[in-house]
C-alpha cells in the first residue's frame, strides 16, 4: 500500500504551550492538506527543549490525557490520519517523561517513553523500561522511537524484528561541527539504519535557535534501501516535507538472491551485543 507521509519540521518556543500546540495542528492540517496520511511532528513539540531545570519541564509537561495529546489526536481521527509527535510526559506517579504519542484515527494507539537519554535529559527526565511500540494500523506496521533512540543499532534492529514497516522519530538533533561539506552524521546513520533493516524511517527535527542552540534542521524520510525519499533545505527553516512511501516494500528482507538481512542473522553468537 503506497501512502503519503510528512515530516513537519517546525520551531517550538519555550514557555508558549498554546502557540506551540497551534503549530503542531496547523502543520497537521497542511500535510493532510497536501494528501498525507502518515505526519510526524519533532521532539517535544509542545513544549520546547532546553529546558532550564526540572522544575521549567515540570510547568510544560502534560499528562496523557492533557490537552495537547487530546487535541492532536482529534485532529488525526477527524482527517483520518497517524500522528506521530513527542511532548513532556507527567506519568500516573508525577514523574517527567520525554514521551511520544501515536494517534490514529481509532485514537491514541502508543505512547513511547524515550529510553536513551542524550546529556542533561538525565537530570530531568526517567527513562522509559518498554521496547518501542509497533503498532497495526490501516496504513501499516509503525513503529515509534525518539532521537538518541536512533543511535543504537539494537533499537531499530528491534523494532525491525517486531515486523515494523515505518519506524517514525521525533527528534531535535543539536547541530555539532563537522567538516566542509559533509552532512550531519545524525542524518547518514538513518540512511544506514534503513538500509540494514530494509525499512522506511521519518524523522522530524526541529529548527530554529533556543537558548543558544542550534539544531540541524535535518528532517527527512529515507527508503528501505538506505537513500533519502526527502530532505530538508536546513536553510529553510520550518517546512514539510512529504514522499509516497510503499510499505509494503519494507516486507521484502532480501538484499540478494541468497541474502535476507534477518533470516541471516545469528543472534546465538551476539550475546555481548545485547549484554547477556
Amino acid at each position: 500500500m503506497t501512502v503519503r507521509v510528512a515530516v513537519c519540521q517546525l520551531a517550538p518556543v519555550l514557555g508558549d504551550p498554546g502557540g506551540n500546540l497551534d503549530r503542531a495542528l496547523r502543520a497537521v492540517a497542511e500535510a493532510a492538506d497536501r494528501g498525507a496520511r502518515i505526519v510526524v511532528l519533532p521532539e517535544l513539540v509542545t513544549s520546547g527543549y532546553v529546558f532550564a531545570d526540572e522544575a521549567e519541564a515540570r510547568r510544560a509537561a502534560q499528562p496523557a490525557d492533557g490537552p495537547a495529546v487530546t487535541a492532536l489526536a482529534r485532529a488525526a481521527r477527524d482527517r483520518g490520519l497517524v500522528v506521530c509527535f513527542g511532548f513532556p510526559e507527567l506519568d500516573e506517579e508525577g514523574r517527567l517523561r520525554n514521551s511520544a504519542v501515536l494517534a490514529d484515527p481509532g485514537g491514541v494507539r502508543a505512547i513511547y517513553r524515550k529510553v536513551h537519554l542524550w546529556d542533561r535529559e538525565k537530570e530531568i527526565f526517567l527513562a522509559g523500561d518498554a521496547p518501542p511500540p509497533v503498532v497495526e494500523t490501516e496504513l501499516g506496521r509503525i513503529g515509534l522511537v525518539i532521537c538518541y533512540d536512533l543511535e543504537f543499532p539494537e533499537w531499530l534492529r528491534l523494532a525491525a524484528l517486531r515486523g515494523a514497516q515505518l519506524v517514525c522519530a521525533p527528534v531535535n538533533w543539536p547541530a555539532e561541527p563537522r567538516p566542509p561539506g559533509e552532512r550531519p552524521i545524525e542524518m547518514v546513520r538513518v540512511q544506514a539504519s534503513a538500509s540494514v533493516n530494509r525499512m522506511f524511517l521519518a524523522i522530524a527535527d526541529r529548527t530554529g535557535t533556543e537558548r543558544g542552540v542550534e539544531w540541524v534542521s535535518g528532517s527527512l524520510i529515507v527508503g528501505p534501501h538506505g537513500f533519502p525519499l526527502a530532505m530538508a533545505d536546513p536553510a529553510a527553516g520550518e517546512q514539510i516535507l512529504v514522499a509516497d512511501c510503499d510499505l509494503a516494500a519494507a516486507d521484502d528482507k532480501r538484499i540478494s538472491p541468497r541474502n535476507d538481512v534477518l533470516a541471516d542473522r545469528r543472534p546465538h553468537l551476539y550475546g555481548e551485543v545485547a549484554g547477556v
